[in-house]
């Protein structure tokens, strides 16, 4: 007579290892659904404690939710599957522009970028933005990036009188000799640089609650552009309204339909923070996205154990211009990277 209570034996194990798969595809799925529900949560919802730094790493919940398909259809769990399946749908919905290109970017902008000294009568410009972490980053790799780089205007963030003196005497004059910097605290500050003269500088274009955002105008070819330096209030405790008040701020200037804008800096959101699609609205655009260049990250870069994760700096674009040769370059001594992008006015 066969020994049937040895072969039923591995089923217990078979069991435990289901309920396993099916512990963690519940878990994977909750961490997933979360992320998306606070993705998709409205502007006042968002600005809630602590749901801008869960929309923050929007893009990486699709990890999750991946994981929790895999374990839920080995452990046969239909409805925990289904959930995932639309977690990741809605993923690829959100992220997919960053991979697919709106616009090219014209050969003749990518040729002129690429000459040895930048042509300040044509339409095309390589900008470039970074925020400088209270003054720590080392200014001599900023001047180096903007001459590598062939940058014609510069936007920095977090500047001190101490490392804005250390970059002139890094040599940035000799690259862009025309800056346009302003603090609201008289600690830190907010610039720009440009390889032109800077037509009505302003100490504050946005008329912040969060920072003095500097602004200036440089005529690509024969069309003013407005740059503005942009540092909004950072998502931390007890400011959790007033980063998205400092968003909305910025959102005003869609208004202003007589200026062409360029917007560079750090925005301390990402393109899907509610408040920051509301200010692009339908008149601005991400380079980033806007190029297909895929993700951009750039914040942090000062921690050896965790990687950049999040694209919460922007060159933000007006109507009727085209960005491409989007870039992270790392600055040492900042939290942030860098980003670059050559832009086409037209």
């Amino acid at each position: 007579m066969p020994n049937t209570a040895s072969a039923r034996r591995p089923k217990p194990k078979r069991r435990s290892r289901h309920t396993v798969l099916r512990i963690l595809s519940g878990l994977c799925a909750l961490v997933a659904v979360v992320g998306v529900v606070a993705r998709a949560l409205p502007e006042q919802l968002q600005a809630l404690p602590y749901v801008p730094v869960i929309v923050s790493a929007t893009p990486w919940f699709v990890v999750a939710a991946v994981l929790a398909l895999l374990f839920a259809l080995i452990s046969r769990r239909w409805i925990v599957a289904l959930v995932a399946v639309a977690c990741i749908g809605l993923e690829v919905w959100w992220q997919y522009p960053f991979f697919v290109p709106q616009v090219q970017l014209p050969a003749e902008a990518t040729a002129a970028v690429a000459a040895g000294q930048a042509n300040t009568a044509d339409r095309y410009a390589r900008v470039m933005t970074v925020n400088v972490y209270k003054g720590q980053a080392d200014p001599q790799a900023i001047v180096d990036a903007v001459r590598d780089q062939r940058v014609e205007v510069l936007a920095l963030q977090e500047t001190t009188d101490e490392f804005v003196a250390a970059l002139n005497d890094a040599g940035i004059g000799t690259y862009l000799p025309y800056a346009q910097v302003s603090s609201s605290d008289g600690v830190y500050g907010n610039g720009l640089w440009s390889v032109t003269a800077l037509a009505d500088p302003a100490d504050d274009d946005v008329h912040s609650s969060a920072s003095f955002m500097p602004g200036g105008t440089v005529t690509l070819g024969d069309v003013p552009v407005r740059f503005v330096s942009v540092h909004t209030t950072a998502p931390v405790p007890g400011y959790w309204e007033q980063w998205r008040r400092s968003l909305d701020e910025l959102a005003m200037l869609r208004a202003d339909a007589g200026t062409r804008y360029i917007f560079m800096g750090d925005f301390n959101a990402t393109t899907d923070h509610t408040p920051f699609h509301n200010f692009l609205g339908d008149r601005f655009r991400d380079a980033v996205q806007q190029s297909g260049h895929g993700f951009a990250f750039t914040w942090p870069t000062d921690r050896a154990w965790l990687p950049r994760f999040a694209g919460i700096d922007h060159i933000v674009v007006d109507q009727g211009m085209t960005t491409g040769q989007c870039e992270v370059v790392e600055i040492p001594g900042s939290d942030h990277a860098a980003l670059l992008a050559t832009v086409a006015v037209s």
